[in-house]
């Protein structure tokens, strides 16, 4: 293999894997050069990923291709305005997005009692909501399945906090994606960590839970669903009280969508 041009074995590197390139940068010089070329991570970059990286101001311009990947997994970008933000799956190179509070649907609308905007250090948004004081909890999400990569199983995510929890246990909630065809994916679950997750309720058969992130954050996976790469349309994801008093601090960050088969 060493005996062959380093331009033949970058053009069999990429087409492969971010992974498998980096495993095979190991086996010498000629290998770690042609897996470190812009020809090979050219080919793991999604083939809109500088335009969408354009929208945001505070990116600076990569020193190569593997640099711009690297960033793009480690650090996501934020775009629209503040209202979205994107990144790539480290170990595939496919899109990830996140919505962020600002770009979701959220009820009760109708001053500070109900609900606020606050800055936190540790989210990546410019601004996220506390919801406080609702009759009940109600947010919707859209993203278009022509803005993600094809051939993916793609999970959606809710990221929030809990501040302050008084009575919180009791809160049920429905977690549905409105898959592509039609089809919707329904489940229950406690917002609170502290519940416990998988317990058999009176009127459900199980009761799902959140997990904490490695940013801190908490996310509870609301549904599933996948890419052939011949669609475009609008995937709806929902969060709806059923059960319980609402009357908590509650901080949404947004709903995270990213690919499941690939983490």
């Amino acid at each position: 293999m060493e005996l062959l041009p380093e331009g033949c074995i970058a053009a069999i590197l990429s087409r492969t894997t971010p992974v498998d390139a980096a495993r095979l940068s190991l086996v010498s010089k000629i290998f770690r050069s042609a897996a470190d070329s812009d020809a090979v991570w050219d080919r793991f970059l999604p083939s809109d990923s500088h335009s969408i990286v354009s929208q945001s101001l505070s990116r600076a311009n990569a020193s190569s291709k593997k640099r711009f990947y690297l960033d793009l997994s480690d650090h996501p970008v934020v775009i629209d305005n503040g209202k979205k933000s994107f990144q790539l799956d480290k170990k595939s190179g496919k899109k990830c997005f996140m919505l962020g509070a600002r770009a979701l649907f959220i009820a009760w609308d109708n001053g500070d009692h109900y609900r606020c905007w606050t800055t936190l250090p540790e989210s990546r948004f410019p601004d996220v909501v506390v919801l406080r004081h609702l009759l009940w909890l109600e947010i919707h999400g859209m993203i278009n399945t022509f803005s993600l990569s094809p051939n993916t199983q793609y999970g959606a995510f809710l990221v929030f906090k809990i501040i302050d929890a008084p009575n919180f246990h009791e809160v049920l909630v429905v977690l549905s994606v409105n898959n592509i065809g039609g089809h919707n994916i329904t489940k229950i679950a406690y917002l609170n960590p502290d519940s416990l997750e998988g317990e058999v309720h009176d009127r459900w058969d199980r009761v799902q839970g959140p997990s904490v992130r490695s940013d801190g954050w908490l996310e509870i996976e609301m549904g599933e669903f996948f890419i052939s790469g011949l669609e475009d349309e609008e995937v709806e994801m929902s969060v709806l009280q059923i059960d319980g008093c609402f009357n908590v601090g509650l901080i949404i960050e947004g709903i995270e969508v990213r690919p499941k088969n690939d983490n």
